[in-house]
C-alpha cells in the first residue's frame, strides 16, 4: 500500500521568481528538469539575486518565469519567458533582457545559467528570537554548479500545511509560500509534521523515480513575504520556528531518474 500520492508539482525556471505548476516532469540527477536553471546575478556584488534578502530585492515575487516549451531530457533547455510586475513579458533569449529586467528591479543584473563553481547569495535574518541570527545579512553558499539553496528536490506534505493552519488559524498557509517541488498527500492525512519521520528514508514515486530524503528544510524570511493576494506575515515563519525548529518540509536527492506525475503513488522505505 502506498504511503501517499503526488498532488502537485512545481518548477521555478528562474531562481526567486514565481514559477509554474506542472502535471508531469522529467527528473534528472539534480531534480525536476529545468528547476532553478537560471538566476539573476547582481553586477555590483557578483552574488545571486534572491528574495532571501528582500531589503535589496523586494519585488522578486512580482516576477514570474515559465519555459516556452517543456524541457526534454538530453536536449537544450528552452527559453524562459518572464512576466514583469507591469504585466509585460520578455524572453531570456532577447538581447535586451538584462537591461529590461535591471530597469524593473532598479539594480543592474545579468542573467546566468547554473554552473558557477561557488555561487552564493545574501540572506536577511529578521529580528526574531527563534532564528540563528537576528537583524543581519549573511552570505550563504549554494551547492557547487547549482542555484539550489541546499539540495535538488524540496518535498512538502499537505499534512504539514494543515498542521501550521491549526497552530496559527489567521495565517494564510499556502503551498506557494514554501516553494516546494513535490507536494504529497499522505494516505492517512494526519495533521502533523509527517515529513520529519522521512529523513534517511528512500521515497519511490510512481514506477521510476527514487529519491533519498536527506534533511529537514529550514525556512527563511521568504515565507513571510507578500505575493499575489498573500499578505506579508511574519507569524508564518515564527509559527514554524516555535513548533518545528523553523523547518517546513524536507530535502531530497535523486537516486533514480525518470518521470514524476501528479497522482503518482509515493512509498517510503
Amino acid at each position: 500500500m502506498a504511503d501517499g500520492a503526488v498532488v502537485s508539482l512545481w518548477r521555478y525556471p528562474l531562481k526567486s521568481m514565481q514559477g509554474e505548476e506542472l502535471n508531469a516532469s522529467p527528473l534528472n540527477d539534480r531534480g525536476l528538469l529545468g528547476d532553478r536553471a537560471l538566476a539573476l546575478v547582481d553586477v555590483e556584488t557578483g552574488k545571486v539575486v534572491s528574495a532571501k534578502n528582500p531589503r535589496k530585492w523586494p519585488a522578486m515575487f512580482d516576477f514570474r518565469g515559465a519555459f516556452t516549451a517543456p524541457p526534454e531530457p538530453g536536449g537544450p533547455l528552452p527559453a524562459v519567458v518572464v512576466t514583469l510586475p507591469d504585466g509585460s513579458v520578455i524572453s531570456s533569449a532577447d538581447a535586451d533582457f538584462d537591461e529590461t529586467v535591471s530597469a524593473a528591479l532598479g539594480r543592474r543584473v545579468v542573467l546566468a545559467s547554473a554552473g558557477a563553481p561557488r555561487p552564493s547569495l545574501e540572506e536577511y535574518w529578521p529580528d526574531m528570537a527563534e532564528l540563528a541570527h537576528q537583524e543581519t545579512v549573511t552570505d550563504e553558499a549554494m551547492p557547487p554548479g547549482t542555484f539550489f539553496d541546499l539540495a535538488g528536490v524540496h518535498i512538502l506534505t499537505t499534512s504539514t500545511i494543515n498542521r501550521l493552519r491549526e497552530l496559527y488559524p489567521r495565517g494564510r498557509f499556502e503551498v506557494r509560500r514554501f516553494r516546494p517541488n513535490i507536494v504529497v498527500r499522505v494516505t492517512d492525512d494526519a495533521v502533523e509534521f509527517v515529513e520529519n519521520k522521512w529523513v534517511g528514508q528512500q521515497m519511490r514515486i510512481g514506477d521510476e523515480v527514487v529519491l533519498e530524503v536527506t534533511d529537514y528544510c529550514p525556512r527563511c524570511v521568504m515565507t513571510t513575504l507578500p505575493q499575489g493576494d498573500l499578505p506579508k506575515d511574519s507569524e508564518i515563519l515564527r509559527t514554524a520556528a516555535r513548533h518545528n525548529d523553523v523547518n517546513v518540509g524536507v530535502y531530497a536527492e535523486v537516486r533514480r531518474t525518470g518521470a514524476v506525475r501528479r497522482g503518482d503513488p509515493v512509498t517510503l522505505a
